[in-house]
C-alpha cells in the first residue's frame, strides 16, 4: 500500500450496467490509516478512510466513508432507493470475509455504518 497507488474496479451500478471505478490511495500513515479517493467512476465524490487501532486481542478497523451521488435530486433519490444499500452490501461482504479470514469470534466483531 502506498500513496499514488491506482486501483481499477469493474462494478455493476444497475442490473444491466457495468462501469469502471478508479480510486487512488492518497494518504498512507502505517500502521494507523490509509485513504482512497475516487478518480473516476459512478460517484460525484468518494472519500474513504481506513483506520486501524491496536486493541486487546487484535486490531480494531474503522471505515469512514463520505460520498455523493451525481444528478442532484434524482441522485439523492437513487441513493435512498438503492445506492445506499449497495454501499452497505460492499462493506457487509468485506466484514464477512475479514471475520472468516481472521476466524473472529462473532461476539467480538461489530459492524457499524
Amino acid at each position: 500500500m502506498y500513496a499514488g497507488k491506482i486501483i481499477t474496479y469493474r462494478i455493476n451500478v444497475l442490473p444491466f450496467y457495468t462501469t469502471t471505478w478508479i480510486t487512488e490511495i492518497t494518504h498512507v500513515h502505517e500502521p494507523h490509516y490509509f485513504v482512497d479517493d475516487q478518480r473516476s467512476g459512478p460517484y460525484a465524490f468518494w472519500h474513504h478512510q481506513h483506520h486501524f487501532k491496536k486493541v486487546d486481542g487484535g486490531v480494531e478497523m474503522t471505515d469512514e466513508i463520505n460520498y455523493a451521488i451525481p444528478f442532484g435530486f434524482l441522485g439523492r433519490l437513487a441513493n435512498w432507493l438503492f445506492v445506499g444499500h449497495q454501499v452497505n452490501t460492499i462493506f457487509d461482504y468485506r466484514f464477512k470475509v475479514l471475520a472468516q479470514h481472521f476466524k473472529s469470534d462473532p461476539n467480538t466483531v461489530r459492524k457499524t455504518l
